[in-house]
């Protein structure tokens, strides 16, 4: 018996998007991200691979898990976002981007790189959240690959988080169009979004462009949702000051209480130099123009340290007020009522 390719299988779980609009000669355009890819003809396929054009309609993933656990939220990470809670994470195949470095790519990187891809286990939304509820996840984050290009399915599943009384989030490349941020607008609380770099020239050579995922990161602070941001440090690829300095810059410009996680890059991949993981003092320099620029809460990741990387601390006066160890956060008495109890400060974010 032939087996069916990965691109077949796919296929099969896939409906009619809600993500498209008619573009020009009414030609089929999907708006799930910031492509906007016009899928005139039949069979066409946008730059994810994983949305296409079938009988004049844009299909859209639907109704399947390439990966579903139960994480701890810092892992996200989402460090003001319930911290210590159990997010129930589910992720499908597919990204809008193909990063030459991706920490991620047999998931992400499916139809587009003959290496990648894995199995797939057909699922309802209601099976999802049955298993969240049994598990007391507070939190539903849509990960592991990138959710933009598969939102319908993403939506379906937080409406009936919602329902039971559960957070939203998506962790995400921020590469969106404002119809999909529409879209999402009334079931998504938060989102950590990887700022990758700050050139225009380094995101087109990952398939993207700067300016739309800055915009998305203001839109959504704008929007109210919570928002906290990464960047893996790539040697050779983001790590310059200069470059370092204009990122944070922007951040703080959009709010300097919004948490900024710098993340320690190993080789993966299509970069397989193992000496290419980047020094702790490359981290340790970008915390410091961050603060330079103004911005209150920097955390590190990927990389073994603690303390004053990892804590939550008091803006003000710099209490601590969440102690972590890996990916476990404790509580400590001085917060309490979205305050520091030391100094009355409000901290910023969305509390137990």
């Amino acid at each position: 018996m032939n087996r069916i390719s990965l691109q077949q299988q796919l296929d099969q779980y896939a409906v009619p998007a809600d993500l498209a609009v008619s573009g020009p000669d009414d030609k089929p355009v999907c708006t799930a991200c910031g492509h906007k890819c016009e899928l005139a003809e039949e069979g066409a396929r946008g730059i994810c691979r994983l949305r296409f054009n079938q009988n004049g309609r844009i299909m859209a993933p639907f109704g399947y898990v390439a990966g579903a656990a139960c994480d701890p939220i810092e892992k996200k990470p989402l460090y003001h976002f319930y911290p210590g809670s159990e997010a129930f994470s589910f992720g499908m195949l597919g990204c809008n981007f193909q990063c030459e470095f991706c920490q991620n790519w047999i998931s992400s990187q499916a139809l587009k790189e003959s290496r990648a891809g894995t199995d797939i286990q057909p699922c309802s939304a209601e099976k999802l959240i049955s298993t969240a509820r049994s598990k007391n996840c507070r939190v539903v984050a849509a990960t592991y690959n990138e959710p933009l290009i598969s939102t319908e399915w993403a939506v379906s599943i937080f409406r009936l988080a919602r329902g039971q009384g559960m957070a939203c989030c998506y962790v995400t490349n921020g590469f969106a169009s404002i119809e999909v941020l529409d879209y999402l607008e009334p079931w998504l609380d938060a989102a950590n979004v990887d700022v990758k770099c700050f050139s225009d020239s380094s995101y087109r050579r990952l398939g993207g462009r700067l300016q739309p995922v800055l915009d998305t990161v203001r839109e959504l602070r704008r929007r109210g949702k919570w928002v906290e941001t990464t960047t893996l440090v790539v040697p050779g690829f983001n790590d310059s000051e200069e470059e370092l300095r204009r990122l944070t810059e922007f951040l703080a410009s959009v709010d300097p209480l919004m948490p900024w996680h710098v993340s320690a890059y190993h080789a993966d991949y299509k970069v397989a130099d193992t000496r290419n993981r980047t020094p702790l003092a490359t981290l340790y320099r970008a915390v410091e123009l961050g603060r330079e620029a103004g911005l209150k809460y920097i955390y590190l990741g990927n990389v073994a340290v603690d303390g004053e990387f990892v804590d939550t601390r008091c803006h003000e006066c710099g209490e601590i007020l969440f102690h972590r160890q890996s990916f476990s956060a404790r509580q400590t008495e001085s917060f309490a009522d979205h305050k520091c109890l030391k100094c009355g400060t409000d901290i910023p974010g969305r509390w137990n």
